[in-house]
């Protein structure tokens, strides 16, 4: 897969995660575990983009006797969701048309 339409899935993978309220890394892999691969370092340089992008917010509180981030969506992120949503049809449809199982009427 193009490594940008996978950085993509995975950041919005990443926020759909977080619609169900805040949550901390290794819970956000436990979560997305079931639909897409996703290692503590490729999860973390994404949720800093997602921070400093504003489609998510970050506080830390202890738990365990260690601080511990945890990760909440705005807004902004679940705009982005809205719009990979939106996105997703047109490479939907390219994806049938390449495919083969979309068929063009020329008339």
């Amino acid at each position: 897969m193009d490594i940008q339409l996978r950085r993509g899935i995975l950041e919005v993978c990443v926020l759909k995660a977080l619609t169900g309220g805040e949550s901390y890394g290794y819970q956000i892999i436990k979560d997305i575990s079931p639909f897409v691969a996703m290692s503590e370092s490729t999860l973390y340089p994404i949720l800093k983009r997602l921070e400093s992008a504003g489609a998510l917010t970050v506080t830390s509180r202890e738990h365990n006797g260690r601080l511990r981030k945890y990760y909440s969506i705005t807004p902004v992120g679940l705009g982005r969701i809205g719009a990979f949503l939106t996105e997703w049809e047109e490479v939907k449809r390219a994806y049938d048309y390449i495919k083969g199982d979309q068929v063009n009427d020329k008339g």
